[in-house]
């Protein structure tokens, strides 16, 4: 299932790369002005941000599996759109369609958190966040040698054909998750969320073409403004929201989110600054003049390396936290800033400045959706990640933006073409060094590892983590979930609520029927279980906090049908 779900993830990213190696031939290619090909670009952005919030939501009401296939139908969809027509007005339908396929991210570590034992879920979640760098490095290279050698549509139908690969990938190894969130879906909610983003984006986006001080531009940022406090305050008010404001505002969700969007901002800086500094003339004084396909392979270990970074994060976090691996990354991508500023002169160099940024980057991104999972309650995971992808996304959005409108103002004008700067690509690092250092000052307010009664273990093995598990049940409820004739149920969702109607834990019964919840203190509790085909259960229950485990079999009842 992970290494499926990874590559549904690295696919999402190639659909989003596939037009870096022919941005500035779009104009010519589509038969319109440069202002109007942005959009090409600018609608997949927007697409892609307001679908992953509500994808996540939908997956977490009606199934994780099955919206992640709905994402990658679309974005096959999108992508054959695209690859047969040279209209402009047709091949950004095409594009807004492909953008949808980023609810994949989180969606897939939804499905890993229910489905996964834990000692498996560090790393897992850490590949498929890593996923859309990792993609975005390979795809580079090999998009440039198709657009280099065939026509340009070609890259359409590649992408077409690795989606119904992922789909079929999906279908056949990745399980639906038991699990669902209750309620119904907010679809005010849904279009408050989607017009404030758009009014927000739309300027951050099209703001260096407009004019940061123009009447559309400050006008739109009001009008988002407007939007999304008004949106705010109905989803406060509905008893199902789109996304739970409450939980976002949690210190641990709330700086999380901040951080991500600075380690967007970093990650983005990096791909719009190397190729181009790679692919200017030697001429210009600063330029390193390789092909396209040279400048692609030297990028394209800032995704390797992610990919590698993976299980490094698994132990890491393990030992020290989410929180630990989230600081030591953000400090290697400050040292590849830092660093980068003196190795421009070579391509060489540029791959060292790719290898270490890929690494700070990846520990990163892993780091982001452990510290998520772990401060929202199970049944808003996907919505969780979903927001928290979007924070991303709005992190890379400002950095395009900002990066920019940095290197037109900084170019220099040869033959009535603008040059970029060796000037402007080191104030470009810099900004990026800027904004890691604000994630760090983030991450640093974040809430360490609560301490436990028991030493914790690392899971770098299975019979480690069947100690780590063992040593767990100590201190909790444990059992079987059986129906009325005394059979196990398997994949029962078993919840423990405190006497304060909260949830505790939550988990899902094994193959024979067994579970185990934890307990973060001594008193009253709720054993709420639920399966297909049996009624529900509420067994009250009491833990004395003695250290040890008490032991409690739920009956489910047959399931009665109304007349």
């Amino acid at each position: 299932m992970v290494p499926v779900l990874a590559f549904a993830g690295i696919v999402v990213a190639v659909m989003q790369t596939l037009l870096v190696p022919v941005i500035k031939d779009l104009p010519r290619l589509l038969d319109t002005a440069p202002s109007d090909a942005t959009w090409v670009l600018t609608s997949t952005l927007l697409s892609g941000a307001v679908a992953t919030p509500i994808m996540g939501r939908l997956g977490d009401l009606f199934g994780k599996r099955r919206m992640l296939v709905a994402s990658l139908a679309v974005m096959v969809v999108g992508a054959l759109v695209s690859a047969f027509t040279s209209d402009l007005l047709v091949m950004i339908a095409g594009r807004t369609l492909q953008g949808f396929a980023m609810g994949a991210i989180p969606l897939g570590i939804g499905l890993m958190r229910d489905m996964l034992p834990r000692e498996r879920l560090g790393s897992a979640m850490a590949l498929m966040s890593s996923s859309i760098g990792v993609g975005g490095g390979l795809a580079l290279p090999a998009a440039a040698l198709v657009a280099q050698h065939t026509d340009w549509h070609t890259l359409y139908l590649g992408a077409a054909g690795l989606g119904v690969v992922a789909i079929a990938l999906t279908l056949v190894f990745v399980p639906e998750s038991p699990l669902r969130a209750e309620g119904s879906f907010d679809l005010p909610g849904a279009l408050g969320l989607t017009a404030g983003l758009v009014l927000f984006l739309l300027p951050v986006s099209k703001g260096s073409d407009w004019g940061w001080t123009s009447g559309t531009t400050l006008g739109l940022f009001g009008a988002a403004a407007v939007v999304l406090l008004l949106w705010g305050l109905m989803e406060l008010r509905v008893s199902a929201p789109l996304v739970d404001l409450r939980t976002t505002a949690r210190r641990e969700v709330l700086l999380t989110n901040l951080a991500s969007i600075m380690v967007g901002v970093s990650f983005f800086v990096v791909s719009l600054v190397l190729p181009q500094l790679l692919q200017l003339p030697a001429e210009t004084g600063h330029g390193l003049g390789q092909s396209m396909v040279v400048a692609g392979l030297c990028v394209a270990p800032l995704g390797l390396t992610m990919m590698f970074t993976a299980p490094v994060y698994a132990r890491l976090s393990s030992r020290y936290g989410p929180k630990t691996t989230l600081i030591i990354g953000l400090l290697v991508i400050a040292a590849g800033y830092g660093g980068g500023l003196g190795l421009m002169s070579a391509a060489w160099q540029t791959v060292v400045t790719s290898v270490v940024l890929g690494a700070g980057i990846g520990l990163a991104y892993s780091s982001l959706p452990a510290l998520i999972v772990g401060a929202v309650p199970v049944s808003e995971t996907g919505a969780a990640n979903g927001l928290n992808t979007l924070m991303r996304s709005i992190g890379t959005s400002v950095s395009s933006a900002v990066i920019g409108m940095v290197l037109a103002n900084t170019s220099d004008v040869v033959g009535g073409v603008a040059v970029p700067t060796l000037h402007g690509f080191r104030v470009s690092f810099g900004i990026a060094t800027a904004a890691v250092a604000v994630g760090l000052v983030l991450a640093l307010f974040l809430p360490g590892r609560r301490p436990s009664a028991h030493p914790q273990l690392r899971a770098s093995s299975e019979e480690e983590a069947n100690l780590a598990r063992a040593r767990e049940a100590l201190s909790g409820f444990r059992g079987r979930v059986l129906d009325a004739s005394g059979a196990p149920v398997a994949h029962a969702r078993v919840t423990l609520i405190d006497r304060h109607g909260r949830r505790a834990d939550a988990t899902v019964s094994a193959a024979d029927g067994s579970y185990t919840v934890a307990v973060p203190a001594q008193g009253p509790y709720v054993l709420a279980a639920r399966a297909p085909g049996h009624g529900p259960l509420a067994t009250p229950a009491t833990h004395t906090g003695e250290g040890h485990c008490v032991d409690v079999d739920l009956a489910l009842p047959p399931e009665t049908v109304t007349a």
